[in-house]
């Protein structure tokens, strides 16, 4: 899989040449002519400094005009926004010294050019028939896409196979916060399943973005798979992060997250690091079956109307969902903004929520 770190960068330049958009077919009907053809996208000032020869264009850009310019042999320059061809048939000078990986004369100044200059570089290969995009240190090859549409598929079923465990390990923790019996092997589940499900989204976030107008089913199957992963996500690292009292809770989860988000898939493995993240000391067979308690937040949320502020002081009233659930209507009532309506409100909205998990249970 890509490197999460690396998705928001390879997403910009495929975003930009996706089927659907003007430039892709012009690349397209350059790859069907078996030409070949080197393209930059970007700032001509910058790109310009290493072009020589050719001539100058500045008209608008077509589909037609890349797929005639793309029949001679030097470079074409188009604006950031690929609304302007400003220069055809340059040769390309880029620093001899800069690092490549590639061999073809064609893809190794393109991938020198986007490393000097910062911007997008398409190379065609005529021989292989190939579109490969260049930015920076970044090299993607564009896939066909009947090809990558049965890629994405198959994606969307392991999405549906995490999302599926995700399910029953929330499930399976929201029955034990109710009965009391939460452990911290249970909670690092939770954490681990949801944070491999958001890889394998990115993931297909990569494909749908290279699939353009032609990925709008499987983008629609995604996000109703990943609806609401990242709020239960965080709200169960609120209900069981270690806080340092020094520093805010907010900022703290936002750590937490940020430092899952930037593990290894053998790392995410690795109960005794997710426990070091959440706080925990260690992740031994003992430490696995300490009794936990959640402090609610991600319970009350479950409860319909129901403010953020409010829920924020039932939790610092009653500090966790034990004592929670077993708070009468009249303690409730006590807490700041609560009154006897919202009280009954949380009262009858937690004691659905344990019906309803008891109920999700026997699906699993």
């Amino acid at each position: 899989m890509t490197k999460q770190s690396n998705i928001s960068e390879i997403l910009e330049m495929v975003r930009i040449t996706a089927p659907g958009t003007r430039l892709r077919e012009g690349l397209d009907n350059v790859l069907r002519a078996n030409t070949g053809g080197l393209i930059i996208v970007g700032d001509y000032e910058k790109v310009s400094a290493l072009a020589e020869g050719g001539f100058h264009i500045n008209a608008p850009y077509t589909p037609a005009h890349l797929y005639e310019l793309a029949k001679m042999d030097g470079a074409i320059l188009l604006s950031k926004d690929c609304t302007k061809i400003f220069s055809a048939n340059c040769h390309l000078n880029p620093d001899p010294g800069t690092p490549s990986s590639e061999t073809g004369i064609r893809h190794r100044t393109a991938e020198q050019t986007a490393r000097q200059t910062g911007e997008l570089v398409i190379s065609i290969s005529q021989r292989r028939q190939l579109i490969t995009l260049y930015r920076g240190s970044q090299r993607y090859v564009l896939r066909e896409s009947a090809s990558l549409l049965n890629t994405a598929t198959q994606a969307i079923e392991a999405l549906e196979k995490y999302k599926n465990a995700l399910d029953e390990a929330f499930v399976r923790l929201s029955l034990e916060e109710f009965d009391d019996m939460v452990s911290l092997a249970d909670v690092v589940q939770v954490v681990q399943r949801a944070e491999m499900l958001k890889r394998v989204d990115n993931e297909l976030t990569l494909y749908i973005a290279e699939l353009g107008t032609e990925g709008r089913l499987v983008s629609m199957q995604a996000e109703e798979l990943m609806s609401n992963v990242d709020f239960d996500e965080r709200m169960a690292l609120r209900d069981y992060l270690v806080f340092d009292e020094d520093s805010p809770e907010a900022d703290q989860v936002n750590t937490a997250l940020e430092r899952l988000g930037r593990l290894s898939s053998e790392d995410l493995l690795d109960g005794d690091r997710l426990a070091g993240i959440l706080g925990y000391t260690g992740y031994s067979d003992k430490e696995r079956r300490n009794q936990l308690y959640s402090r609610g937040y991600r319970m009350l949320h479950k409860i319909p109307r129901l403010p953020s502020s409010i829920i924020d002081n039932v939790v610092e009233t009653f500090l966790n969902l034990n004592r929670i659930t077993k708070a009468s209507i009249e303690d409730l009532d006590e807490v700041e903004g609560i009154g006897p309506a919202r009280a009954q409100q949380i009262s009858t909205g937690l004691d659905r929520l344990r019906t309803q998990t008891i109920m999700d249970s026997h699906w699993f």
